[in-house]
Formats: C-alpha cells, sequence, structure tokens
C-alpha cells in the first residue's frame, strides 16, 4: 500500500462541483493500494500517517506527527500511485489491486483512521475528483508498505 503524503495549510476534494472533503492544517495522503495488499498493509500505513513526524516544534525541526499537532487528514484514493513506470512510454497498472480489492481496503483505512482520529476527510474511491491544497513547505513524502509484510 502507498501512502504519497503531502503536509497541508489546507486541502479539499471536488466531485461534480461539490467540496465532498475538506481540511486545514495536517495531511493529504494520496492512497494506492497494490495486488496483495490486505488490512495488514492498511494498518501499518495508518499507522505511520498518524504517526509520522513531519510537523515542526519549537526548534524548527520535524518532530512533531499529525496527532500531536491535531490537525487534519484527507485521504483520497489514487489507483495510479501502484504504476509501474520503470519501461516504455505508458504506464503499466499491474501492480495496482483489482478496483473491489482497493475499494475495500481503502473503505477499510478510512473507517479505522475515523475511529481514530478528528478531523479525517477524504475523496470518493472511482471517482473524478479534483484534488486542491496549499503544500506546506513544500513538504511531500511517499510512504510504501510492501504487500510482502504481515
Amino acid at each position: 500500500m502507498i501512502g504519497l503524503l503531502q503536509r497541508v495549510s489546507e486541502a479539499s476534494v471536488v466531485v461534480a462541483g461539490e467540496k465532498i472533503g475538506a481540511i486545514g492544517t495536517g495531511l493529504l495522503a494520496l492512497v494506492g493500494v497494490e495486488r496483495g495488499d490486505s488490512e495488514t498493509q492498511a494498518e501499518r500505513l495508518l499507522e505511520r500517517l498518524l504517526g509520522y513526524r513531519v510537523f515542526a516544534d519549537s526548534t524548527g525541526r520535524m518532530n512533531r506527527s499529525l496527532v500531536d499537532i491535531e490537525g487534519g487528514l484527507l485521504l483520497v484514493p489514487q489507483f495510479t500511485l501502484a504504476a509501474d513506470t520503470g519501461k516504455g512510454m505508458r504506464p503499466s497498472f499491474t501492480p495496482a489491486a483489482s478496483p473491489e480489492t482497493g475499494e475495500r481496503l481503502f473503505s477499510w483505512l478510512l473507517r479505522q483512521a475515523q475511529q481514530r482520529h478528528s478531523p479525517v476527510a477524504s475523496g470518493r474511491f472511482g471517482a473524478d475528483m479534483q484534488v486542491r491544497l496549499t503544500n506546506d513547505g513544500p513538504a511531500t513524502f511517499w510512504l510504501r508498505v510492501s504487500p510482502s509484510v504481515s
């Protein structure tokens, strides 16, 4: 499972002209599900999303987590993160989980995040979304929990 984290001062998701999710200061996490992923990988990714220290402490060092700052979490499903871009001029989506598995695991991740943290907002699986954000830094991090990790 892949999470592309962006530290933001604000972010939102719009579907068909309607804002369906928004946060202030926090993390926007684009989430890709790979073949072989399960709740085990989703759980580990969530632990990292909530605990990853990318916010400044009083000395300006990245020592504080999303939980520490009580920031928002915006989860957005993005299957293209699982693309194989190693050769050719067109991505291959063979590494991506099936749409059914991707939706199931994204929904599971969202439910778990909502139970453990607030505020949590999300995009809509399978929808054409417009994601708006103000990247703070910029600070962007790529996290991957390998399907072979259990």
